[in-house]
């Protein structure tokens, strides 16, 4: 862990203050250890990085500042969710924007690492942290004023269905972020075609998935990694319109009129009610 300053024993000379705040300091960083390992790469107030030597890099900042432009500067009365919050990273700068903020997860260790860190940020009366899947916002009747769903899609088993959830979850906008496969070719040509004519399925820019049937990046739960057309075409289907793609991987979206010929081109709620085993809005 990184500090920027107090010695590792304090000089007898040192203030009460100045020990208090070395104390504070060690303390800090023997939490950080025992709740490693960490994902995100948190800044403290005190100088103090979570994930300093992370393999991205200062991960997910970049991340971060590449989308924070394109968000409201102030998000005072706005609900947000944050899915699969990590340690929180997301949570926090949407709360320090005014948002009240739910985040949600399916791996109690980082939903402690996104407590622990709420608290030391003064963020705690500011967001909700909660175990859940995806799927499982098909039970809620919260609507959201901005969704995050960031760096999740490619771990879904089932991915349309989740995003299809998602969607319908998404009042104002949502920021969308996966995985994808190299190029951004997108064949125009897709709303219909004979089922003897199928070598457009093969062409540059055809919306696909790649299927990951074991391992990639040594992690067995990436699924699925779309291309470019594909990701743009799964958010129309689903009812979202994009309306900026912000660099690598980063989609804002928000929910298409009602009559939109985008569409998913009849009424799918009978169908995702099925298989989400819920009322579904």
């Amino acid at each position: 862990m990184r500090f920027s300053y107090c010695p590792a024993n304090p000089p007898e000379s040192m203030t009460h203050s100045a020990q208090r705040l070395h104390h504070r300091q060690e303390q800090i960083e023997s939490e950080i250890a025992a709740l490693a390992p960490w994902f995100h790469n948190l800044h403290l107030p005190n100088g103090v990085e979570t994930a300093p030597g992370h393999f991205l890099g200062d991960f997910p900042r970049y991340k971060w500042q590449a989308l924070a432009p394109h968000l409201p500067a102030r998000l005072d009365g706005w609900n947000a969710l944050d899915i699969g919050c990590n340690a929180g990273y997301y949570s926090f700068e949407l709360a320090r924007r005014g948002a009240r903020v739910t985040g949600i997860d399916v791996d109690p260790h980082y939903l402690r690492q996104a407590e622990w860190a709420a608290k030391e940020l003064g963020l705690e009366k500011a967001i909700e942290f909660r175990q859940m899947q995806v799927y499982d916002l098909a039970d809620e009747d919260e609507i959201f004023d901005l969704v995050l769903f960031m760096g999740v899609f490619y771990h879904l088993r089932y991915p349309l269905l989740g995003l299809d959830i998602v969607a319908r979850h998404t009042r104002r906008t949502m920021v969308f972020q996966t995985l994808t496969m190299p190029g951004m070719e997108v064949y125009e040509d897709t709303w219909d075609h004979p089922i003897n004519e199928r070598d457009a399925l093969n062409a540059p820019g055809w919306p696909r998935m790649a299927f990951i049937e074991h391992r990639f990046s040594s992690d067995p739960t990436n699924w699925w990694v779309p291309n470019h057309a594909a990701v743009q075409a799964m958010l129309r289907s689903s009812g979202m319109e994009v309306t900026a793609h912000l660099g690598h991987e980063i989609y804002l979206c928000q929910p298409a009129s009602t009559d939109a010929p985008t569409r998913a081109p009849y009424d799918i709620t009978p169908e995702l009610r099925s298989a989400s085993g819920r009322a579904v809005r």
